[in-house]
């Protein structure tokens, strides 16, 4: 079946809009960083299947409907934020002494892949931008629009844990490294929980377009 969109353009924007860093590159490379390599991958991999859950949103056009219930967004974004800064606040809080055991596996794979879905699906951002930036990608006239724009939405989906997974995987290969260096190892929590912090906050007041 041929699926009408502009291939290479949308994967060369696509690739530029998954490298650059945001709140999920920092989720998976914290998690990667504490407990390895195979961490990072698992939560690579929530948060491609989160980008699953904003495909079939933007396949239905739920992303109009978030554009025009402002309860519906505000609500959904203070989820995505409150998580945000419960991650953030958590690394922040991570005393020295608990360095090394934070390091170690305390989180189960599912867990970290559950923590990774809910982080991407519980942002009304992603939804509205899988809204606005899917169609446009959609040839002109094509006589299968809704096709497209759900093909679409999963191939983003696997082209961010193409990039984020290995992305996970090289941070976790580092953490033995890290562990040998608790003052790196306490930079590099506190940095994270700040920047997720941060994003938490940045999410908690957003407007909706």
């Amino acid at each position: 079946m041929h699926i009408e969109v502009s291939w290479l353009l949308f994967i060369a924007t696509s690739l530029v809009i998954i490298i650059t860093p945001g709140q999920d590159m920092v989720l998976v490379m914290s998690r990667s960083i504490a407990q390895g390599a195979s961490a990072g991958v698992a939560t690579a991999a929530g948060v491609s299947v989160g980008l699953i859950g904003h495909t079939l949103l933007a396949t239905l056009g739920l992303g109009a409907i978030l554009l025009a219930s402002e309860w519906l967004f505000t609500a959904l974004k203070l989820v995505g934020a409150a998580y945000l800064i419960y991650i953030g606040i958590s690394l922040l809080r991570t005393k020295d002494t608990a360095l090394l055991v934070e390091a170690s596996s305390t989180r189960s794979r599912s867990r970290l892949f559950w923590d990774g879905a809910l982080s991407n699906v519980s942002n009304p951002k992603v939804a509205v931008f899988y809204f606005a930036f899917l169609p446009q990608f959609v040839t002109p006239g094509a006589t299968q629009p809704t096709l497209a724009v759900f093909v679409l939405g999963l191939t983003f989906a696997a082209l961010t844990f193409l990039v984020k997974g290995p992305v996970g995987y090289g941070a976790g290969m580092l953490s033995g490294w890290l562990r040998e260096r608790p003052g790196v190892l306490k930079w590099v929590y506190r940095s994270s929980g700040a920047v997720l912090v941060g994003l938490g906050i940045k999410l908690a007041f957003e407007r909706k377009p």
